[in-house]
């Protein structure tokens, strides 16, 4: 789907701070007019979380609060009535601010692998120690996600939906590095297969469905399965650009040749002093003269974003922070050399 489609040269991860809907809402809409997204305030509590948000879209599935995390359940309770009730508090903001709208909207949503992470089974153990509850968590978030994207097409008809799926966790899933209950061993890794071909399965509810769109994949952990995502169908692969290293240059420059949009992160996810808009994609700059691509691709390939999730920053930072990724794209655009 990537092939023709255009992505805006800015946008912001997700998460922001503060527990205001509307307040977010007119943020993210009013910083990126032509690619907003649907922000996410884990400042609220459980269930505004990363985890907990996803959780609440799960189809057949359910998941409560426990001291050690978020538990699959047999039936829904209070906390995934408080996921669902924040989520739409949050849509009904959104369609408030994207009256009128066309053009792209990006939704966020945590992959199966990194929920597989953090999801516990009834045993206290992560659901990713069992390849059968894998697969059916895989399938609820599939479906989930289906009627989800449907929910946010009703209420911003105009809009063409980018799904980001959000997968932190995945380098570990694939190294075995996530930790057992105990704390003492780690989950075995899983098959790099398997991996790619779930993946796939979640990707293509949106990127092979009638009226879909493309998804991007986002993780702010170092050494992100490049090709992999490639492979499994992601347009887009979104990450901390201050954690690349040399190592990832042939899969970022292949990348790029296939027609995958980078989502650079290049502008700190936490307060600080900002640089200059263009002294924050001189990296960008610099990769790319390594790589020895085209100048010109540069605007065509790379969509400029924090490095990750705002929710740890200031209210007034996060503000700053989205207006400094649209300079900053602008900069790259006007000088790409």
């Amino acid at each position: 789907m990537n092939d023709t489609l255009h992505f805006p040269p800015a946008t912001g991860i997700g998460s922001l701070p503060g527990t205001d809907a509307r307040e977010a809402a007119k943020t993210a809409t009013g910083a990126f007019e032509d690619f907003p997204h649907l922000p996410e305030l884990p400042a609220r509590g459980p269930g505004a979380d990363m985890i907990g948000r996803t959780a609440g879209l799960l189809v057949e599935l359910y998941a409560r609060v426990e001291p050690s995390g978020w538990r699959i359940g047999d039936r829904p309770g209070r906390d995934t009535r408080r996921a669902r009730s924040w989520l739409g508090e949050d849509l009904d903001a959104l369609e408030e601010f994207t009256q009128g709208y066309e053009g792209l909207l990006k939704v966020q949503a945590v992959g199966p692998w990194t929920l597989a992470a953090s999801l516990e089974l009834r045993n206290g153990e992560a659901a990713l120690s069992d390849p059968g509850a894998c697969r059916d968590l895989a399938a609820s978030l599939a479906e989930g996600l289906r009627l989800h994207l449907d929910e946010v097409r009703r209420r911003v008809p105009g809009a063409r939906l980018v799904l980001q799926l959000d997968e932190p966790s995945l380098t570990a899933v694939l190294r075995g590095q996530v930790r057992t209950a105990s704390g003492y061993r780690t989950h075995r890794a899983v098959d790099r297969q398997i991996v790619e071909a779930t993946l796939r399965d979640v990707i293509a509810v949106h990127d092979g469905a009638d009226g879909g769109g493309p998804v991007v994949v986002h993780s702010c952990a170092p050494d992100v399965p490049f090709a992999l995502l490639r492979r499994a169908g992601a347009a887009g692969i979104s990450f901390d650009f201050s954690l690349l290293t040399e190592r990832d240059d042939e899969a970022i420059g292949e990348a790029v040749e296939g027609g995958t949009r980078l989502f650079a992160g290049v502008v700190p996810g936490t307060d600080g002093p900002l640089s200059d808009p263009a002294g924050s994609v001189m990296g960008v700059r610099t990769l790319w003269r390594r790589l020895g691509l085209r100048p010109g691709l540069l605007p065509e390939a790379v969509t400029v974003t924090p490095a990750c999730g705002l929710a740890g920053a200031s209210p007034g930072y996060a503000r700053s922070a989205y207006a400094h990724c649209v300079r900053a794209a602008r900069s790259l655009a006007d000088n790409p050399e």
